[in-house]
């Protein structure tokens, strides 16, 4: 489909029911669940363990093929926890799974099939030990992580960094590199003569941004109707 055939106000309840269906289900499972979060069919995102928590502003994404999993399998009983920054993006298919402690800083991007981890999950030698070596993990701020990206565990990024997509990350990355491969390596810096504009700053008037896409989703669906919106699902035609 191009376009959106629903008629507006059946997409404005659509986007309260996912709403409602987060605060429902999935803020009680939180240590911290943020205002203004958003989410895209919150019934595909699954929590395990804790403490976990979600800055405010940020936005998960999930879909059935690609669900998206917070877990938590505490190494004791002072360790284990999943803490993700204000404004961030969390693409389908994300896993952060937890023993330690995951840091994630304000305005990150975790682009699809992203996977972080702060353990190995088996031991080495001892194959019958659940959570084996682990590290805590550190993502700065404004960082982005990108598809199918793994960060494995006692890696630090730094803030702005860019991860490329596939890499395995299995040492730190400083501050505004772009690194990729496998192992990941630094291949460049962000120049720092070029302006830089964060999620942060996008997100910094969430009301007027929320105002925005109303007004553009009401004209962008001018004339859908119900009747519309079924043959476009049963009959399909070419520019839908």
């Amino acid at each position: 489909m191009r376009r959106d055939h629903r008629p507006y106000y059946l997409k404005n309840l659509y986007n309260k029911f996912q709403k409602w269906y987060a605060y429902r289900y999935l803020a009680p499972q939180c240590e911290y669940f943020g205002r203004g979060l958003h989410f895209m069919k919150p019934w595909q995102v699954e929590i395990f363990g804790g403490p976990i928590s979600l800055g405010d502003y940020t936005t998960v994404i999930a879909t059935p093929d690609k669900k998206v999993r917070f877990t938590v399998w505490a190494k004791d009983r002072n360790s284990g926890k999943i803490e993700i920054g204000k404004c961030c993006l969390v693409c389908p298919g994300t896993r952060i799974m937890s023993a330690t402690a995951i840091t994630i800083g304000d305005g990150c991007m975790m682009a699809q099939s992203v996977s972080i981890t702060d353990s190995d999950w088996h031991d080495i030698y001892d194959r019958s030990l659940s959570i084996g070596n682990t590290a805590a993990v550190k993502i700065g701020s404004n960082a982005w992580i990108g598809d199918s990206a793994i960060v494995s565990k006692g890696v630090t990024i730094g803030d702005n960094a860019i991860i490329g997509a596939g890499a395995i990350v299995l040492k730190d990355i400083p501050a505004n590199a772009i690194a990729a491969g496998n192992p990941a390596v630094v291949m460049k810096y962000l120049d720092p003569d070029k302006p830089l504009k964060s999620r942060i700053q996008w997100l910094a008037d969430p009301a007027k941004l929320a105002a925005d896409f109303e007004k553009l989703d009401r004209e962008n669906m001018t004339g859908n109707t119900i009747a519309g919106w079924f043959r476009s699902m049963l009959f399909p035609q070419k520019g839908d």
